[in-house]
């Protein structure tokens, strides 16, 4: 089995994220990763402001190589509402490329709870929002590529 990166970003200076209070380490499962695409995955953590689009208001966000189809990468959720977004960004531009119509997305995505773009856009935050109180186990996160 391949080794796997993993790189922790988390944004701001110090008294940015103080107000950030970590409840609780969880534990997510990335699967379905297409490994004969090039570039990197990454897995970003939200609060509402910012979800799904910009990338910079992850509260956090790990890099993975796709070696492997399936990943298993722990988080630091806090202890109210967040949701977790999964890019395989190929092109490593660190956002999500877009084909031909710059509508449509080009590269793989998952979301929590399952949650997937629609005709309407972006999953909604309220949709794939998650929170300590609710989870059982576990989360599974299936990147489907276009």
């Amino acid at each position: 089995m391949k080794s796997t990166f993993i790189h922790l970003v988390t944004l701001g200076t110090l008294s940015m994220v103080s107000h950030l209070s970590f409840a609780k380490t969880i534990e997510v499962n990335i699967n379905d990763v297409d490994v004969s695409r090039p570039g990197q995955i990454m897995v970003m953590l939200f609060e509402q402001e910012g979800f799904p689009i910009h990338h910079e208001k992850a509260i956090q966000t790990l890099y993975l190589a796709p070696n492997s189809t399936t990943h298993k990468v722990r988080l630091s959720v806090p202890n109210y509402d967040f949701a977790i977004k999964v890019l395989h960004d190929e092109d490593n531009s660190g956002k999500t490329s877009k084909n031909w119509t710059g509508i449509i997305p080009s590269e793989g995505l998952g979301f929590s709870n399952g949650v997937t773009i629609s005709w309407r856009g972006a999953p909604k935050f309220k949709d794939a929002k998650l929170n300590l109180a609710t989870l059982e186990s576990s989360i599974d996160i299936s990147i489907r590529y276009p």
